[in-house]
């Protein structure tokens, strides 16, 4: 169980889309390599705010093929990792945290905050928007129901013809779900 030590102010139509890449899927095992976000406030996507962190002392392996950060990248534009917390908590603030799929950057981010501040972290549901499970229920809700790479966010914007990105960077995933997010609340 997550919790907050008091009581965030949020405004409903303030949002930061938020994405992380890690060396694997899991946080217990894994680490964050990079963070992206940009603000999204009302139905303008703010790209002046938005925000790129590679991680200082990440250990990528062979998992640069996917997200394409070397161990160049955290040796030479690392930045340290309570340095990034801060920078994150600033950009939240006020916020609901917006991501696709969002159980990946919400598990990072804690795993993170607790690595670093040795505090849980972790936002309400009520905090939380995700694109993945608003195309979810949508596709149910037209009698569609999703398998293998349905709902994976580069499908998902092809179908409300977004245009196509290159994967795996953190604020360009940032901004793709942004996109798909209003997308997503137009409909």
């Amino acid at each position: 169980m997550f919790f907050r030590p008091k009581a965030r102010v949020l405004n409903d139509d303030a949002l930061l889309a938020v994405d992380v890449e890690t060396t694997g899927l899991k946080p217990e095992k894994h680490e964050m390599v990079s963070i992206g976000w940009v603000p999204v406030d009302g139905r303008v996507i703010d790209l002046s705010q938005a925000q790129y962190f590679v991680l200082a002392g990440a250990q990528v392996g062979d998992t640069v093929t996917l997200h394409g950060v070397t161990d160049d990248d955290i040796a030479n534009k690392g930045v340290a990792a309570a340095e990034v917390l801060d920078a994150f908590d600033r950009a939240l603030e006020g916020r609901k945290l917006l991501a696709h799929f969002a159980q990946m950057e919400l598990g990072f981010v804690a795993k993170l905050q607790k690595d670093v501040r040795g505090k849980r972290w972790g936002l309400r549901e009520s905090e939380v928007v995700d694109t993945f499970a608003m195309e979810r229920r949508h596709m149910e809700r037209m009698g569609t129901y999703p398998r293998g790479e349905d709902l994976r966010l580069a499908r998902v914007r092809q179908r409300y013809n977004l245009p196509d990105y290159a994967n795996h960077n953190a604020l360009t995933d940032a901004i793709a779900c942004a996109e798909l997010y209003l997308a997503l609340s137009a409909q």
